[in-house]
Protein backbone atom coordinates (compact mmCIF):
# COMPACT_ATOMS: atom_id res chain seq x y z
CA UNK A 1 0.00 0.00 0.00
CA UNK A 2 1.59 3.62 -0.93
CA UNK A 3 1.45 6.65 1.24
CA UNK A 4 -0.42 8.63 -1.17
CA UNK A 5 -4.07 9.42 -0.46
CA UNK A 6 -6.55 8.49 -2.60
CA UNK A 7 -9.14 10.74 -3.55
CA UNK A 8 -11.78 9.51 -1.44
CA UNK A 9 -9.56 10.41 1.41
CA UNK A 10 -9.10 14.56 0.23
CA UNK A 11 -10.76 16.29 2.67
CA UNK A 12 -13.71 18.42 1.07
CA UNK A 13 -13.53 22.09 2.13
CA UNK A 14 -14.76 22.63 6.18
CA UNK A 15 -15.44 25.96 7.37
CA UNK A 16 -14.96 26.97 11.57
CA UNK A 17 -15.75 30.13 12.37
CA UNK A 18 -14.51 32.47 15.45
CA UNK A 19 -16.97 35.37 16.07
CA UNK A 20 -16.55 38.42 18.07
CA UNK A 21 -19.38 41.53 17.83
CA UNK A 22 -19.47 42.69 14.15
CA UNK A 23 -16.06 40.73 13.28
CA UNK A 24 -15.77 36.92 12.09
CA UNK A 25 -12.95 35.11 10.79
CA UNK A 26 -14.08 32.25 8.54
CA UNK A 27 -11.50 29.26 8.75
CA UNK A 28 -11.70 27.61 5.51
CA UNK A 29 -9.32 23.75 5.54
CA UNK A 30 -9.48 21.24 2.69
CA UNK A 31 -10.11 21.70 -1.14
CA UNK A 32 -13.27 23.87 -2.56
CA UNK A 33 -14.18 22.47 -5.83
CA UNK A 34 -17.43 23.22 -7.77
CA UNK A 35 -18.92 19.12 -7.29
CA UNK A 36 -19.06 19.14 -3.74
CA UNK A 37 -21.71 22.60 -2.76
CA UNK A 38 -19.08 24.26 -1.03
CA UNK A 39 -20.55 27.89 -2.43
CA UNK A 40 -23.76 27.19 -0.56
CA UNK A 41 -22.01 26.23 2.31
CA UNK A 42 -19.89 29.23 2.25
CA UNK A 43 -23.48 31.50 1.67
CA UNK A 44 -25.02 29.50 4.31
CA UNK A 45 -22.31 30.48 6.91
CA UNK A 46 -22.39 34.19 5.88
CA UNK A 47 -26.17 34.74 5.70
CA UNK A 48 -25.96 33.23 9.04
CA UNK A 49 -23.66 35.90 10.31
CA UNK A 50 -25.05 38.88 8.67
CA UNK A 51 -28.23 38.31 10.49
CA UNK A 52 -26.40 38.33 13.79
CA UNK A 53 -24.66 41.47 12.97
CA UNK A 54 -21.45 40.46 11.86
CA UNK A 55 -19.89 43.07 9.06
CA UNK A 56 -16.09 42.55 8.96
CA UNK A 57 -15.33 39.24 7.70
CA UNK A 58 -11.90 37.72 7.34
CA UNK A 59 -11.26 34.48 5.46
CA UNK A 60 -8.31 32.39 6.50
CA UNK A 61 -6.86 30.24 3.66
CA UNK A 62 -3.74 29.09 4.96
CA UNK A 63 -5.21 25.33 5.68
CA UNK A 64 -6.81 25.33 1.71
CA UNK A 65 -5.56 22.49 -0.37
CA UNK A 66 -7.44 22.88 -3.66
CA UNK A 67 -9.53 25.99 -5.11
CA UNK A 68 -10.62 25.62 -8.82
CA UNK A 69 -12.15 28.46 -10.92
CA UNK A 70 -15.64 27.69 -9.32
CA UNK A 71 -14.19 28.73 -5.57
CA UNK A 72 -12.18 31.79 -7.36
CA UNK A 73 -15.18 33.26 -8.62
CA UNK A 74 -17.88 32.05 -5.08
CA UNK A 75 -15.04 34.52 -3.49
CA UNK A 76 -15.23 37.33 -5.98
CA UNK A 77 -18.81 37.75 -6.01
CA UNK A 78 -19.21 37.13 -2.47
CA UNK A 79 -16.71 40.04 -1.44
CA UNK A 80 -18.85 41.84 -3.84
CA UNK A 81 -21.70 40.89 -2.38
CA UNK A 82 -20.58 41.66 1.08
CA UNK A 83 -19.25 45.39 -0.47
CA UNK A 84 -23.08 45.96 -1.86
CA UNK A 85 -24.24 45.04 1.88
CA UNK A 86 -21.83 48.13 3.89
CA UNK A 87 -19.76 44.66 4.95
CA UNK A 88 -15.82 44.18 4.64
CA UNK A 89 -14.30 40.94 3.19
CA UNK A 90 -10.35 40.54 3.68
CA UNK A 91 -8.06 37.35 2.96
CA UNK A 92 -5.60 35.85 5.27
CA UNK A 93 -2.36 33.86 4.30
CA UNK A 94 -3.58 32.72 0.50
CA UNK A 95 -0.98 30.50 -0.20
CA UNK A 96 0.19 27.37 -2.80
CA UNK A 97 -1.94 27.10 -5.75
CA UNK A 98 -4.84 29.74 -4.32
CA UNK A 99 -2.40 32.40 -4.43
CA UNK A 100 -0.88 32.04 -7.47
CA UNK A 101 -4.53 31.85 -9.02
CA UNK A 102 -5.27 34.82 -7.34
CA UNK A 103 -1.93 36.91 -8.32
CA UNK A 104 -2.44 35.71 -12.00
CA UNK A 105 -5.96 37.09 -11.98
CA UNK A 106 -5.02 40.11 -10.13
CA UNK A 107 -7.79 39.81 -7.26
CA UNK A 108 -4.64 40.25 -4.88
CA UNK A 109 -4.95 44.03 -5.92
CA UNK A 110 -8.89 44.22 -5.28
CA UNK A 111 -9.22 42.19 -2.60
CA UNK A 112 -7.35 43.06 0.32
CA UNK A 113 -5.17 39.93 1.39
CA UNK A 114 -2.36 39.41 5.10
CA UNK A 115 -0.63 37.29 5.57
CA UNK A 116 -0.22 38.19 9.49
CA UNK A 117 -3.54 37.82 11.56
CA UNK A 118 -3.18 40.86 13.85
CA UNK A 119 -2.44 43.09 11.12
CA UNK A 120 -5.40 42.03 8.81
CA UNK A 121 -7.61 42.01 12.33
CA UNK A 122 -6.37 46.29 13.17
CA UNK A 123 -6.88 46.94 9.45
CA UNK A 124 -10.88 46.72 10.06
CA UNK A 125 -10.66 49.35 13.07
CA UNK A 126 -11.57 52.67 11.88
CA UNK A 127 -9.00 55.17 11.67
CA UNK A 128 -10.15 56.84 14.97
CA UNK A 129 -9.57 53.59 16.84
CA UNK A 130 -6.45 52.87 15.63
CA UNK A 131 -5.59 56.91 16.47
CA UNK A 132 -7.09 55.79 20.57
CA UNK A 133 -4.65 52.97 20.80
Amino acid sequence: MSGKPHARDVVRLQISILQTGDFAILDLRGRWTSDDGEDELLKRHLQELIASGVQKFLLNLADLTQIDSSGVSSIVRTYRSLRDQGCDLKLLCPSGHAREVFKVLHLLEMIPSFEDENLAVASFRPLSDVAKS
